[in-house]
């Protein structure tokens, strides 16, 4: 491992006798011998010096190492030597700068003392000297240099609070905190005088002594200036509370714009009186409108408590708008500052609109905004700044809300009531088939109704009447649903009976049902398009509504079952084409079944049922295709019904065709090919554009037209040997169902015997079931017993009893 070698001779499992044979494999190889031995002997003496050299460097080895571990601990010693002595010189020099500096700290130590002492005895003499003039100013009411003085003084006392344990400095910090209670209590009496409480005359008025005495205020402790604001504007605002009286007539909601042209002009008699008196830091003239608010506020709620009776609709939007445009009047003129203490908070910004569909509303009483889809192309309205003011004032209006609401909910069922009646009376609309599909032009005035009044209500709250609002939403929209959309479907004889015994037992023939008229097509057409559009903007609506209710009333609201109402209204209108299309084609698969094909001699052109699925087709698909121009997806969803309830009808109908000779057969494989392209061109069928078929509506036509092609060449196909004629149908239509394998013998005319061989066969060749599958699924492939089938019957005979 330490030494790897290649060499043979120091493998650890060395053979000789390999070794020999590997040197000398033949016998004409011997002749090398003499060479080989020589090599040999020179490697082992070359191995002998090696050996010899390693054992007598051994003998030196240790002699060597004592040598080397001798000098190694001198050198120790001589290190240690050194830095012991680098030590005693290190201790040596700092007992040297100690003595050398000792002298140089006490100096410094004595000046910082000395300094400290003569900046103490300055402010004490500030102090003092401060003190006694402070006194003498407020005895004198020099206000102007008391605030500059007071100042001053408060800031040097602060160097003597560690210094409160001497008497002399302690009776100086209560002459300060003496002189600063006599201030503020004789600030607070100049004001009493000037603007007595008792009364609303004002004997006195703005003066330069208390226009000082605010700058002194605002170093004196808070409360002398809250109390200062609080008693000016309780005296500004005291004539207010005698005009505006609750057994006033001005108090009512009818004259509320009295209310606030009261304090519009007091707030421009403060500023031309008194507006240079208080500093502008303390915002008087913001402070009086907002205690104007917060009292208003208080007074319309006690007299709409009193007199709630009275509230009507218009009254209570008439004081709503002209309250929020005094709110929207004082956020243009005031910054919202001093609101921090009051009750009223800023309202929280509301996440950014993802929905390009609606505008941005503000002062939207008087905006008519539409919920066209053309509004996707418009650019957003850039926010508008919230508004600190907000709700200060018309929050008490929030609790009579109710009457708005209730309001709009007799203004929306006499809506739908007139759009139930304008329908009646003006009739379905007329078809215009070059427009496409007109939107009944009733949704379009529910939506701006719903617009109109889901603005009008966030603006008076966004708290629980948005979410009773939205209920209300909720009711009509399923209204609108029922009512105006389904309410107006055409009725089909088929759907209007349901599902009956009758039906079941026995199939009802195509010619029963009655084919819709041009206007009954374009009416379906219409009420599905109203009814995408609706759902749609239905969805818009619930995430505006969401954007200006409050973030905690958010979850409640849910429009997902008013628009699955609407996706049920498109379903049916859809069935109801699918329905009317697929019935039209019936008696021409009815004729198709009814021809004797045995007897049909040659192949010619497509036979003529063919030719009237055709041309059924051609009438009606033109007509709902550009009545859908507008909901292309809705078109191919009756595209992909119709498919898939057209060719199992064929293929049932197939069946039904026996006997088939070869040559009818034939007929039928061109007639079904003829089918087959029809239905891959059906949704540009009659357009002059032409146009792909969705992938996926091809698939559909392409699967199910194959399969009926398929079960026609099994037709074909002759009988004899059987063998072949089974292996040909399990490879063609890979279908393990003895059903269709029965149908397909009877299309083929067989007898009854030779069926019965034939299935026994069928049987027998079927593919084994996958290993593990469910035996549920290998149990159906089996055919049942008679006795399982006379077992079904008897079950079947008595659910029908039981039914009956």
């Amino acid at each position: 491992q330490v030494f790897p070698s290649q060499d043979p001779l120091d493998r650890a499992d060395f053979n000789a006798v390999e070794y020999i044979n590997a040197l000398f494999p033949t016998e004409q190889s011997l002749a090398n011998i003499d060479e080989v031995v020589n090599k040999i002997r020179l490697k082992i003496r070359r191995l002998d010096d090696n050996i010899r050299t390693v054992v007598r460097g051994q003998t030196n080895v240790g002699q060597d190492g004592r040598q080397a571990l001798e000098e190694a601990q001198k050198a120790i010693q001589q290190l240690f030597g050194k830095i012991k002595d680098i030590k005693d010189k290190a201790e040596k020099s700092e007992q040297m700068v100690k003595e050398i500096t000792r002298d140089i700290k006490q100096l410094d130590h004595a000046k910082r003392h000395l300094t400290t002492s003569i900046t103490t005895l300055n402010h004490l003499h500030m102090l003092a000297g401060g003190v006694d003039s402070l006194e003498a100013m407020t005895r004198r009411r020099q206000y102007g240099e008391v605030a500059n003085l007071l100042q001053g003084v408060v800031n040097v006392l602060e160097h003597f609070n560690k210094y409160m344990g001497i008497p002399q400095i302690r009776q100086l910090s209560e002459r300060v905190k003496a002189a600063q209670n006599e201030l503020g209590q004789q600030i607070l009496a100049d004001f009493e005088e000037a603007f007595p409480s008792q009364g609303t005359k004002r004997t006195g008025g703005p003066s330069n002594v208390l226009r000082d005495a605010c700058l002194v205020a605002n170093v004196l402790d808070p409360r002398i200036k809250q109390e200062i604001i609080k008693k000016f504007i309780k005296q500004h605002l005291s004539e207010y509370l005698v005009l505006f009286q609750e057994n006033q007539d001005v108090a009512w909601l009818d004259k509320i714009d009295r209310r606030y042209a009261w304090i519009k002009r007091q707030l421009v008699d403060y500023e031309e009186k008194y507006g240079r008196m208080f500093p502008a830091e303390w915002s008087m003239t913001e402070r009086i409108a907002v205690e104007f608010c917060h009292v208003t506020r208080a007074e319309l709620s006690k007299i709409m408590r009193t007199r709630a009776k009275e509230i009507e609709v218009k009254l209570l939007l008439f004081a709503i708008q002209r309250t929020t445009n005094f709110e929207g009047l004082l956020a243009k003129r005031f910054s919202g500052c001093t609101l921090a203490d009051g009750t009223v908070k800023k309202p929280e910004v509301p996440p950014p609109s993802t929905n390009p569909f609606l505008e941005d509303e503000t002062g939207a009483e008087t905006d008519e905004i539409v919920m066209e889809k053309s509004d996707t192309d418009k650019p957003k309205k850039p926010k508008v700044p919230d508004n600190p003011f907000h709700g200060i004032v018309s929050k008490c209006f929030e609790p009579h809300l109710y009457v708005y609401i209730e309001s709009q909910d007799k203004n929306l069922g006499e809506l739908i009531d007139r759009f139930v009646a304008d329908f009646k009376a003006q009739g379905p609309p007329k078809p215009n088939v070059d427009e496409g599909g007109a939107v009944l032009p009733s949704c379009a005035d529910l939506f701006v109704y719903y617009k109109k009044c889901m603005v009008q209500c966030s603006q008076l709250s966004t708290g629980e009447p948005m979410i009773a609002l939205t209920t209300i939403f909720q009711k009509y929209l399923r209204e609108y649903a029922w009512k105006i959309l389904s309410g107006n479907l055409p009725k089909t004889t088929s759907s209007s009976g349901g599902l009956t015994i009758t039906s079941l037992l026995k199939e009802k023939e195509g010619s029963e049902v009655a084919k819709f008229t041009l206007e009954e097509l374009c009416l379906i057409c219409s009420i599905l398009s109203t009814a995408e559009y609706c759902l749609a903007t239905t969805q818009q609506l619930e995430e505006k509504l969401k954007e200006k209710v409050d973030a905690s009333l958010m979850e409640r609201i849910n429009l997902t079952g008013e628009m699955d109402t609407f996706s049920i209204v498109i379903s049916n209108s859809i069935q109801l084409l699918v329905q009317d299309l697929d019935a039209a084609c019936d008696p021409a698969l009815t004729a198709m079944s009814k021809m004797q094909w045995q007897n049909v001699e040659h192949v010619g052109d497509q036979s003529p049922y063919v030719t009237s699925v055709i041309l059924h087709i051609k009438q009606n698909v033109p007509i709902i295709r550009d009545n859908l121009a507008s909901t292309r997806k809705y078109f191919t969803q009756f595209c992909i019904k119709f498919a898939n309830s057209f060719i199992p009808k064929f293929i049932n109908h197939l069946f039904k065709c026996k006997p088939i000779s070869m040559v009818g057969a034939e007929q039928l494989l061109l007639d079904t090919h003829s089918l087959k392209m029809v239905l891959l061109d059906l949704p540009s069928i009659g357009s002059q554009v032409v146009r792909k078929a969705p992938a996926s509506y091809t698939k559909i036509v392409v699967k199910g037209m194959t399969r009926a092609e398929m079960i026609l060449k099994v037709v074909m196909a002759p009988h004899e040997p059987p063998v072949v004629f089974v292996d040909n149908y399990i490879k063609l239509l890979t279908d393990c169902s003895t059903d269709t394998f029965q149908k397909i013998l009877d299309m083929k005319g067989l007898k009854r015997s030779e069926q019965s061989s034939m299935l026994d066969l069928f049987r027998l060749r079927l593919p084994a079931p996958p290993p593990g599958g469910d035996s549920a699924g290998s149990l159906s492939l089996s055919a049942p017993t008679p006795e399982q089938e006379s077992s079904r019957i008897r079950k079947l005979e008595k659910l029908i009893k039981k039914r009956l």
